[in-house]
């Protein structure tokens, strides 16, 4: 089965070097393009699409109010940001929104291949680096949560797993939270799991996000004192 994926972007030129490097790919097809998040909806309502390339910047509709309303749908497909900057509000914005991670537009073709294979597998794309720093820089901003909704929240998990989900908000993978914590890699998967289903998140990048405006991560990196 091929990976179903939907080229968001109102460049004509990115779009066809994008088609190009997914079309070299067996496992991958482009079944739509769109220029704007409006053309992106009416894509969806006919075409059965897995991972969706959304840019972000775009007229009409933007990627993250696009991306907003394809996460409310039901088994929405995976949205994967490409932006220009790797500190971007808009990136941000789109992740707070659904989205399952961010690309740069300048991305190696195998980094982007790879990106879109951990997506679609499920496997939820174990949060880059710049995702850090994306939200280290923008995380400040937002209103405080407050210890309510933190207490609320984070009380359903147990103590080991809010220990995974920070070390997962600190942007390490499966095999590094293992090691960390002298499991095994198949146990830390099922914690990742259930951090999942409790919190009712989508993927890693969800986690992290949380992580952070419930304060359990403090901008910097640092977990909050218990």
């Amino acid at each position: 089965m091929s990976i179903r994926v939907l080229l968001v972007d109102d460049q004509v030129l990115l779009r066809t070097g994008f088609r190009m490097v997914l079309a070299a790919q067996p496992d991958m097809e482009v079944v739509a393009e769109a220029g704007d998040g409006v053309e992106a909806l009416k894509a969806l309502e006919g075409t059965e699409v897995d991972v969706i390339l959304m840019d972000v910047r775009m007229p009409h509709m933007d990627g993250v109010e696009a991306t907003r309303r394809i996460c409310l749908g039901e088994n929405p497909p995976k949205v994967l940001i490409l932006t220009t900057f790797d500190l971007d509000e808009y990136a941000f914005s789109a992740l707070k929104a659904g989205a399952s991670g961010f690309m740069l537009k300048d991305v190696p073709p195998a980094e982007l291949l790879g990106a879109i294979r951990a997506v679609h597998s499920g496997d939820a794309v174990v949060a880059p680096s710049t995702t850090r720093r994306l939200l280290d820089r923008f995380t400040p901003m937002l209103p405080s949560a407050g210890p309510e909704p933190t207490t609320a929240e984070l009380s359903r998990l147990t103590d080991r797993e809010r220990e995974v989900m920070l070390l997962v908000a600190q942007g390490l993978s499966n095999g590094e939270i293992a090691a960390r914590l002298v499991l095994s890699e198949a146990t830390v998967k099922t914690h990742v799991g259930r951090i999942l289903t409790k919190l009712g998140l989508r993927d890693r990048v969800q986690v992290v996000v949380m992580a952070y405006e419930t304060g359990l991560v403090r901008a910097g990196g640092g977990g909050a004192a218990h």
